[in-house]
């Protein structure tokens, strides 16, 4: 019995130590370039049970007590919160190769603060170009915090893959980017990351990055955002309440450590908005379907009410 457990403590030193090895490579990697390619994450079987969730909140816009997609642009739905959807989702923001990386290149104090995806519908328009992501209060500030996303391809991607710029992290405020500006970046700085299902890379948000063009298939991904809660949020995302404290299924979160518990974010209200409420963008045709859905509410009541009358009747 002694002997099998000096043999287990062996073998999970190796693994640890290859880990580790493995973590300082990518590191090195995303240091220098702004985006590294990483190994698989998930099984086989895991990347099938989170397709699948994530396909059923594509069959519909969320609506009433309908749950699905949000449409807020033409060429994507939107999934948020896929935290709540299937334990490979929670399994992937928190694989120990991806907290290994990101404690070397954020510091002890990141946290998870979003979780979602989308469908990118096929199109041969650059809707959405090349960039930085802006996320944090530019005003009065000379450095750039840093921020990682960790992106997972949920379908092939063939075309409209995503595209980055290497060694344009770190270097101004994220802006967008006009395409003029980069005309004379050579293709070979160009990293296209094509792949199967399955495929995760992580980069540096303030890296120059599009969605590539054109989009001949559909295209799903999931991206995890990571940095600083503590960094003040431009205005744009507090109005939007975009990076609220991460909403998370019970029944995914056996298994947390304390690190885990940090990274998601638990008892941290630095960012909560106590009694928010957004802004609706289309408020009269809200209103509309408000107005149409209560119609509809008080015909099929007055319909039950007839027949129950007619029933009454009937029965004499």
């Amino acid at each position: 019995m002694r002997m099998t457990s000096i043999v287990i403590d062996h073998k999970r030193r190796l693994d640890e130590e290859a880990l580790g090895q493995t973590a300082a490579r990518l590191f090195d990697e995303l240091d220098k370039e702004g985006i590294v390619v990483l190994p698989a994450l998930v099984s086989n079987e895991t990347l099938a049970n989170m397709q699948r969730a994530f396909d059923t909140k594509l069959r519909r816009v969320r609506w009433n007590n309908l749950d699905g997609y949000q449409r807020t642009e033409l060429y994507r739905h939107m999934v948020e919160d896929v935290l709540l959807l299937d334990q490979g989702f929670v399994d992937v923001a928190l694989h120990p190769l991806v907290k290994l990386i990101l404690d070397r290149y954020l510091g002890p104090h990141y946290e998870l603060t979003e979780a979602k995806g989308w469908k990118s519908l096929p199109t041969k328009r650059d809707f959405h170009g090349w960039h930085g992501d802006a996320w944090y209060d530019q005003n009065g500030r000379r450095d750039i915090p840093r921020e990682v996303k960790l992106a997972l391809y949920l379908t092939d991607v063939r075309s409209g893959a995503f595209n980055y710029i290497r060694g344009s992290h770190r270097q101004q405020a994220p802006r967008y980017v006009q395409n003029s500006e980069v005309a004379d970046v050579p293709k070979s700085q160009i990293a296209e990351i094509v792949g199967k299902a399955g495929s995760a890379f992580l980069f540096d948000t303030s890296g120059i990055h599009r969605q590539g063009v054109p989009m001949l298939e559909p295209r799903r991904a999931i991206f995890y955002n990571y940095h600083d809660p503590s960094v003040r949020l431009q205005k744009e995302d507090i109005d939007y309440y975009r990076y609220h404290p991460l909403i998370l299924n019970a029944a995914f979160l056996g298994s947390l450590t304390s690190e885990d518990t940090r990274i998601l974010g638990f008892g941290n209200k630095q960012n909560f908005l106590p009694a928010f409420d957004r802004q609706r963008r289309t408020p009269v045709f809200q209103s509309f379907a408000d107005q149409t859905f209560n119609f509809q509410l008080h015909f099929s009541n007055l319909r039950e009410r007839i027949a129950a009358r007619l029933r009454r009747i009937l029965s004499r």
